[in-house]
């Protein structure tokens, strides 16, 4: 097991780790020595017991903000998720809904009727048109004589 030489608030301490743990145990010390000069900076020397129980006491509060603001995305992440699903699941029934009017059989066409006009009705409809045009015709003429 080897043993690596770390320094956290100025002070050096050896610790032990599995074999391939190095970097980790290196990276967390370092942000255990980022809150200790932080301490440090704010209250003066102290043991190296205090100076490390405030500085975990600080990590652990930066974790249990970090954990909060994972639940809340993790939160935010599933009602995204819920969302999708339930657009997904309404494209899946518009889909279906237009593969089956496109394979419906097109509708009869529909008859209209439209009235004819008998050929009586026609003929006396153009009489009175005539009449009409002879009678303004000599309406006209009586009103220039005079």
């Amino acid at each position: 097991m080897p043993e690596i030489v770390i320094q956290i608030g100025g002070r050096d301490f050896t610790v032990a780790c599995q074999s391939g743990e190095e970097p980790f145990l290196r990276a967390a010390a370092q942000m255990l020595d980022t809150e200790a000069s932080v301490v440090i900076g704010q209250i003066g020397r102290m043991p190296s017991e205090r100076m490390l129980m405030m500085a975990g006491l600080m990590l652990a509060d930066k974790t249990a903000g970090l954990e909060e603001d994972l639940q809340k995305a993790e939160e935010a992440l599933r009602a995204r998720e819920r969302a999708l699903s339930d657009a997904e699941e309404r494209l899946a029934e518009r889909a279906r809904r237009i593969a089956e009017l496109e394979n419906a059989p097109a509708p009869e066409p529909e008859q209209v009727s439209v009235p004819v006009i008998p050929a009586a009705v026609s003929d006396s409809l153009a009489e009175i048109a005539a009449r009409a045009e002879a009678l303004a015709l000599e309406v006209e003429e009586d009103g220039q004589a005079e």
